[in-house]
């Protein structure tokens, strides 16, 4: 097996590179360098710079190495650009994906893993958000992971090709601090921000109906996700063998939520911030007040589930922001 790894230079994607090829998998990264950094692609990967937009390229590379396996993470991912740009987001997240998917039947491809979100299911009134929970996205870059989902299922049921979507909840961490996440979009990066800076992290709103009155969330360790990814092409590779067509649509999650308060109050423990109370702020606008996973389906399916704790994942994520920005240890309190 040769697996096509798209967005492999990412956060998550050079994490699913890492996961994959530690377990003896080879694999070939195709990413276009807007967000991702070639330097998180081990040297013994072969790297290609382009998009998925790019047909011949593909064609190219599908056959040049032998692709018999894609796990597509290329996309963009930012809710609020989204919002700004919505043309530009169904273009590069969902033509993209369909000028590879038809690579894909061209090329003979076999098992295709998608990289999907929770973001699908918008603002969910339930303890636990299961696969059969309603998926009603609330942003144009939720709705192309669900019309990704859509396309990705409808070529497999068409051409044979065995599929899995992964939706998965909020990612945090780092299996290396080399790897960790570059941006600053979501809460834990956000906090370490505010606190590099020797500023109050902020809470958006604390009077939802919860426990503290602010957001729950279900939080998912990066190299946990990565495991998941690599279980999910393993288990296309053996169901193609068999001749099973599998169709999976699996939430990756911990099945735990932990309130956007407990989250500030941790990282200052572990960070040595603590000192720096959290300033609350009004609500966003489409926060909804609890989003957690129910992880029965992925454990059934994959016999995979989340090894790490959040504690786990702030300490990581803490040593990889460090590396980046000396001066956030230099100034604790």
């Amino acid at each position: 097996m040769t697996y096509l790894i798209t967005g492999g230079a990412g956060y998550i994607g050079a994490h699913v590179v890492r996961a994959m090829t530690q377990a003896g998998e080879r694999a070939v990264v195709l990413d276009d360098l807007s967000t991702g950094e070639r330097d998180r692609v081990p040297a013994e990967v072969p790297f290609v710079h382009g998009s998925t937009l790019d047909r011949p390229l593909l064609d190219r590379l599908i056959r040049e190495h032998g692709v018999t396996g894609v796990v597509h993470l290329a996309a963009k991912k930012q809710v609020g650009e989204s919002v700004e740009q919505p043309l530009h987001y169904y273009r590069e997240n969902v033509e993209g994906l369909r000028v590879l998917l038809e690579a894909v039947v061209d090329g003979g491809v076999r098992q295709f893993v998608f990289s999907s979100s929770a973001a699908v299911y918008g603002m969910p009134d339930v303890e636990l958000v299961t696969e059969e929970t309603p998926c009603l996205p609330m942003s144009p870059y939720g709705e192309t992971k669900l019309a990704g989902e859509w396309l990705v299922r409808a070529v497999g049921r068409a051409h044979g090709v065995a599929t899995s979507c992964l939706r998965y909840f909020n990612v945090a961490g780092t299996a290396e601090p080399e790897l960790a996440d570059t941006g600053v979009f979501n809460l834990v990066p956000m906090v370490f921000e505010k606190l590099t800076e020797r500023r109050a992290p902020l809470i958006f709103g604390d009077d939802y109906a919860t426990p503290d009155g602010t957001c729950v969330r279900d939080y998912i360790h990066v190299e946990d996700l990565a495991d998941a990814h690599l279980a999910a092409a393993r288990r296309l590779t053996e169901a193609s063998e068999t001749g099973e067509n599998p169709d999976l649509t699996l939430n990756i999650g911990r099945g735990e939520g932990v309130s956007v308060r407990e989250m500030v109050e941790l990282i200052g423990e572990i960070t040595g911030h603590h000192a720096l109370a959290p300033t609350v702020t009004a609500r966003r606008p489409g926060d909804p007040a609890r989003v957690v996973a129910s992880a029965d389906l992925v454990s059934k399916e994959l016999g995979w589930q989340a090894r790490h704790d959040v504690r786990a994942m702030i300490t990581s994520a803490w040593a990889g922001w460090c590396r980046r920005h000396p001066e956030a240890v230099a100034e604790r309190g």
